[in-house]
């Protein structure tokens, strides 16, 4: 297939995009800037000059693809915003392509809110929180529309060893006396590597019927906790128990989308096991961390 990819240089769209190649897939990725359009040639893709805020000056000029991949947010105040305006443009000018192309939407774990006990699934019904409930009529939008064939993916938690949700705490094991966890160490949070999530993006793409949505969770849950104290382990930070700090800390420090990192959470990714195949291989992030 020939893939438009938003967000194709960051942390899940550079693994999408390599994972997507090394299948024979033909990828095309917007770049906002030449260091973006450097990179998608490293991995092998086409770079098309655009940024998600201004749709307008590229959606009408796309050349014939069979699917989009949207993995594209840059977490500031106007995201909501954003978005919205470019399906406002973006669909309208897919609804021209001469093959009704694919249309995977990003959704995210935070949707789904606290679970405490109970174990989410894809029928589990949406309580985002607050910084994003604006996803939700965004990807019920995509699900409905005629011009696409839609599918939602719920990434866990997205991690590298030293990455993704990860980074904080590895920078901060090795440049303060304590690492910080968000409300308790006892707060779950569901994970997957940034390569098998990248492997279930590609499924998706392939053989996922129209309207379908899945949960990227690897893991269902692993304390937040254990992961700090694997961290303080590996760098040998001067204090191995956590420093606890409030939702309201992180969130005036990072932004309000930051509280998602003191919601305590267990999702399921058996869905996408059982009807996609999906078959994730990262399943001891701490093992990894000490290996670091």
């Amino acid at each position: 297939m020939r893939a438009f990819v938003l967000g194709g240089t960051g942390l899940i769209g550079s693994a999408v995009v390599r994972e997507l190649i090394a299948r024979g897939h033909d990828v095309i990725g917007l770049a906002r800037s030449d260091a973006s359009a450097a990179t998608l040639r490293q991995f092998g893709a086409t770079p098309l000059a655009g940024d998600i805020a201004s749709p307008e000056r590229w959606a009408g000029s796309l050349p014939r693809i069979d699917a989009v991949i949207h993995m594209a947010c840059d977490f500031n105040t106007d995201m909501a915003a954003i978005d919205r305006r470019l399906l406002d443009v973006l669909l309208p000018a897919l609804a021209t392509q001469p093959v009704r192309p694919r249309f995977i939407y990003t959704g995210g774990c935070w949707l789904f809110g606290e679970t405490g006990g109970e174990l989410a699934t894809e029928a589990t019904p949406l309580q985002p929180l607050a910084a994003f409930a604006w996803m939700v009529p965004q990807l019920a939008r995509v699900l409905a529309s005629r011009d696409i064939d839609g599918i939602v993916i719920h990434p866990a938690m997205v991690y590298e060893p030293a990455g993704g949700v990860f980074r904080r705490f590895a920078h901060e094991a090795v440049e303060r006396d304590a690492i910080r966890v968000v409300e308790s160490e006892a707060v779950r949070w569901p994970l997957v590597h940034a390569d098998d999530i990248a492997s279930l993006y590609a499924i998706a793409l392939e053989c996922a019927p129209k309207g379908s949505s899945y949960i990227g969770a690897a893991i269902e849950a692993l304390a937040a906790g254990r992961i700090a104290r694997a961290f303080a382990k590996r760098f040998r930070t001067r204090q191995l128990a956590p420093e606890i700090i409030s939702t309201d800390a992180i969130a005036a420090e990072l932004g309000e989308w930051a509280r998602g990192y003191g919601c305590d959470q267990r999702l399921s990714g058996a869905k996408a096991r059982r009807d996609l195949g999906w078959q994730p291989t990262h399943l001891d992030p701490e093992r990894e961390i000490a290996g670091l």
